[in-house]
């Protein structure tokens, strides 16, 4: 066996513990945590009609994905070698990843995504991944949505007791048995065609929608809102 051979089985293994391994930490927990869940009932009809697009910081993505586990949610993942570690899991949880981002293979990765809806698939879209700035919504969800016509749906989630990563989007990972509290925002109308100024103010619409249901459950625990 070549030594070349071997190293890319070595590779697929880790990869393969890696998934394993980080499902089932999440699942245990927030099989701990207390979830408290508030402005459902007004994006419900909304995300009963499927497809949609999901939003979310990239500082909340770990409880968006447990939360929707099993949904074959179409999520975009960069294409690094970090996102391989989040793909894994995501994969593991039921998620069917699409690899790319703004700075690499986005054109594709959007592409292949808007496929996936249009066979009736929901999406995800870390509008700030992979690497910022921060809380600032790139345009790839506002492509997305008007080229399907489909709503994009905010999500966010604090937690009660956690502790806050110096990475650049400031990670949020709960503490075992803390509560925790998810907000469904607004959801956002996007129409296929729009003027430049109106696509801006579109982008803009989603991302206030984003830090301000972000700052609410940030206030709920009393945390310092910082973007």
């Amino acid at each position: 066996m070549s030594e070349e051979l071997t190293s890319k089985r070595s590779k697929r293994l880790k990869w393969r513990l890696v998934g394993i391994l980080g499902k089932f930490v999440i699942d245990a927990l927030f099989f701990t945590c207390r979830i408290r869940i508030k402005g459902y009932e007004a994006a419900r009809p909304v995300m009963e009609r499927k497809p949609f697009i999901l939003a979310f910081w990239h500082s909340r993505i770990l409880m968006v994905s447990y939360l929707f586990k099993g949904w074959n949610a179409a999520i975009m993942v960069s294409a690094s070698e970090d996102g391989e570690y989040i793909a894994q899991v995501l994969q593991r949880q039921g998620h069917d990843c699409v690899r790319g981002s703004s700075t690499r293979h986005g054109i594709r990765a959007m592409a292949s995504m808007v496929k996936k809806m249009q066979n009736g698939q929901p999406a995800g879209i870390v509008p700030d991944g992979p690497q910022g700035p921060r809380q600032k919504l790139q345009p790839g969800v506002i492509s997305v949505a008007r080229k399907m016509g489909v709503p994009i749906v905010p999500i966010t989630y604090s937690a009660k007791r956690r502790k806050v990563f110096s990475s650049w989007d400031r990670f949020i990972l709960p503490k075992p048995f803390t509560e925790t509290l998810v907000i469904y925002g607004k959801p956002v109308m996007v129409p296929s065609e729009m003027a430049p100024h109106e696509f801006e103010a579109k982008r803009q619409e989603v991302e206030d929608e984003l830090n301000r249901i972000t700052a609410r459950a940030e206030n709920e625990y009393g945390h310092e809102v910082d973007y």
